[in-house]
């Protein structure tokens, strides 16, 4: 009584090579996609940070990824830098822990008047 009838179906239709460049479109869309919004800025933000390390010099303050914020008082050869966080309290950082290098504060001049 409730029985429907089912229908034939056609077979599967043989996939062109359009059918093909459409099915991995979508996919090749997201890899550009990702590539222009996460790898690229994320490679040159890496490439930024590597220069920023290998121009420390002796008497920039900088902060590190703990948050302490101090002043470079002896670049060691082997990646290691000397930081005066207090006056008097010298602590060893490692190079690649420095999260922002400020710029030198500049000598107060009392001639300028």
């Amino acid at each position: 009584m409730f029985i429907t009838p089912a229908y034939a179906q056609t077979g599967a239709q043989a996939v062109g090579a359009g059918d093909i460049i459409m099915q991995f479109f979508p996919i090749v869309l997201l890899i550009v996609i990702f590539w222009f919004f996460i790898f690229r800025p994320q490679q040159k933000r890496a490439k930024e940070h590597q220069n920023m390390l290998a121009n420390v010099r002796r008497g920039d303050t900088i902060v590190t990824t703990g948050g302490i914020v101090g002043k470079v008082a002896k670049v060691i050869e082997d990646g290691d830098l000397e930081v005066e966080i207090a006056q008097g309290v010298k602590v060893k950082v490692v190079k690649t822990m420095i999260a922002d290098v400020r710029s030198k504060p500049e000598p107060v001049n009392d001639n300028a008047k």
